[in-house]
């Protein structure tokens, strides 16, 4: 049985919804527009975010990669904040929103302590706009937004559309044919949350500059006049 206000999965569940989101890690260019986007739905104050996007380089220069890994809450079908919430303060929606109820929240940290994806803060009391505050906030998958027919505001404004959210249980929804099509992952499995927030990995093919010959004309034309510019082949390691 479900400890504190935690409903029960609906994941697969006849009649049911299960909303959730896929992450296409393949289409990520770390513009951050996803970050302002909730900073000014929310106002968000200075310090605090409801999403992140972790930045890792790899490899030396010439030869290096930038990486972006998006964050946010998973609303977890198993969330341990809400069976850990001491004043059920938050709780989990029938349809997979893992909420938060401020009236009741005494802001004691132990959902935070209890999220093993550092995807809770709080809020401090002097807002500007929004009088909430001395409270534990996190990424509600803009569920007021979902109640007007609206997508979540960091899925309205991915420049790359790499944030797609739908119906897990609606077989003809987006999400559900890329987590049907690709070999999705989910963050710390392990942790038997059974986390609602899918990532799509990059191939490699598709990230290495060595393994990818550019294909459209206008690809190849840049990569030959940076080749020209550059004078040798360390830059392009046998591209052209």
């Amino acid at each position: 049985m479900p400890v504190g206000l935690q409903a029960q999965p609906s994941l697969g569940v006849p009649g049911k919804k299960r909303w959730a989101m896929v992450i296409d890690l393949r289409r990520c260019i770390g513009c951050m527009a996803c970050v302002c986007a909730d900073k000014a739905e929310y106002d968000v104050p200075l310090g605090v975010w409801r999403t992140i996007v972790k930045v890792k380089d790899t490899g030396s220069y010439p030869n290096t990669k930038r990486h972006f890994m998006p964050r946010l809450c998973n609303h977890c079908d198993n969330p341990p904040c809400v069976r850990n919430c001491p004043t059920e303060a938050t709780y989990k929606h029938e349809e997979g929103f893992v909420l938060q109820r401020y009236e009741r929240c005494i802001a004691c940290r132990t959902c935070i302590a209890a999220c093993p994806y550092n995807a809770r803060h709080v809020l401090p009391k002097n807002r500007d706009r929004v009088k909430i505050g001395g409270v534990i906030d996190k990424c509600t998958f803009c569920h007021h937004r979902m109640a007007a027919d609206l997508v979540p505001a960091c899925v309205q404004t991915c420049l790359g559309r790499s944030r797609i959210f739908g119906d897990l249980n609606d077989p003809n929804s987006e999400v559900a044919h890329l987590v049907a099509r690709h070999s999705v992952v989910t963050l710390k499995p392990e942790k038997g949350t059974a986390p609602q927030v899918y990532y799509i990995k990059p191939d490699r093919v598709h990230t290495e500059q060595i393994l990818s010959r550019p294909v459209s004309h206008a690809a190849r034309a840049d990569a030959e006049a940076f080749y020209r510019h550059n004078r040798g082949t360390q830059f392009f390691s046998g591209v052209l």
